[in-house]
């Protein structure tokens, strides 16, 4: 018989090193999740991200267990990486703060490519491209 599930909850934390401070301890102490025995799941499962922020999906059941799915970065994250800059734009498409070449942006289509909205990598990269315009930052080549 399938467990019953109470609760779904969304966060994003950084990989490796998540702590039981703010979105995290609250999001599951209202649940009534262990949020020790959480985050030691959590930080063995993400520790190849070493402090990447990274999406997670924690499917909560009635007798307080958890399973959780870790997504990849965010691709404005991962723009921000490869560009080298601290955030995007204010005036996107006045005031562009960085660039990136293609096959940056191909690479970050291949670690999104499984959590994006297309059916290959061709679309996957305008994907990355519209983000990637949308924070200021210019696609060389």
């Amino acid at each position: 018989m399938a467990k019953q599930v109470t609760a779904k909850i969304k966060l994003q934390a950084p990989g490796g090193q998540a702590t039981p401070a703010p979105p995290i301890g609250p999001a599951l102490g209202q649940h009534g999740v262990n949020i020790g025995q959480f985050i030691q799941q959590f930080n063995a499962a993400t520790r190849e991200f070493n402090g990447t922020v990274v999406g997670i999906e924690i499917t909560v059941y009635a007798d307080r267990t958890f399973t959780f799915l870790v997504k990849s970065p965010p691709a404005s994250v991962l723009l921000k990486q490869a560009a080298g800059i601290a955030q995007g734009s204010g005036v996107p498409n006045k005031e562009k703060v960085g660039k990136v070449t293609r096959a940056q942006v191909r690479k970050i289509a291949e670690t999104k490519m499984k959590d994006l909205n297309a059916f290959d990598l061709a679309h996957a990269e305008r994907i990355i491209e519209g983000s990637a315009r949308s924070m200021g930052v210019e696609v060389e080549g």
